[in-house]
């Protein structure tokens, strides 16, 4: 089963993606976090995710397609987390999946508000160290302010209250239009992001199974 999961900033998608597939063996396929990877070394790819715009769509392919290959499992029992989000990247995504002889089943959106999401979002912190994501609010490090390994918990750029609003508004003009596309392709299953973590993650494995 491939699964693609959506949401606004901070409506908790990498935390859902990594125990659903822990709960059902699928890889996590996180491209924001390859993509931060590579703007290490890319000054314009790391000028471009500064802003809170998005990644070209090709270079997005290329890098999660290179994880894939690396991690040897093929293109089946996969989640993704943070690609496509576009209407145009939705349909690449599904010919590219076709491509490679598999497709995405199901499509989990993640409904959160606006205010839920800046409240969340100014409360994230990533470890410096291992790139652990905690939220202050709904997801707070056992060890105060320091990572589990450690490491010194920061906010990321594009998490500062001036490209909050950039990102939110880019979501609900270019993301949420992949949402009538899933209803089309009967794949699309929306969960209530507001309620407590374990909650969530039981409403979506509920809901795909």
């Amino acid at each position: 089963m491939n699964i693609l999961i959506l949401g606004p900033q901070a409506s908790g998608k990498g935390t859902q993606a990594k125990a659903i597939s822990e709960k059902l063996d699928l890889l996590h396929i996180e491209s924001g976090e390859l993509l931060r990877q590579k703007a290490k070394t890319d000054e314009k790819l790391r000028q471009i995710l500064n802003s809170g715009a998005l990644a070209p769509n090709e270079e997005t392919v290329r890098i999660v397609d290179e994880f894939i290959k690396n991690e040897g499992r093929g293109y089946d029992n996969l989640i993704f987390d943070g690609f496509p989000r576009t209407a145009d990247q939705y349909g690449l995504f599904k010919s590219w999946l076709k491509e490679k002889g598999s497709r995405l089943d199901k499509v989990v959106y993640l409904e959160v508000r606006d205010s839920i999401s800046e409240e969340r979002i100014s409360s994230r912190r990533t470890c410096k160290v291992c790139g652990n994501v905690y939220n202050l609010i709904t997801n707070p490090p056992k060890n105060g302010d320091k990572c589990d390994c450690g490491g010194e918990l920061i906010q990321r750029e594009d998490d500062l209250p001036e490209t909050v609003k950039k990102r939110l508004d880019i979501f609900h003009t270019q993301t949420e239009p992949i949402l009538k596309l899933a209803q089309e392709d009967g794949v699309l299953i929306k969960v209530d992001g507001e309620k407590s973590i374990a909650e969530v993650t039981s409403d979506i494995l509920e809901k795909i199974s």
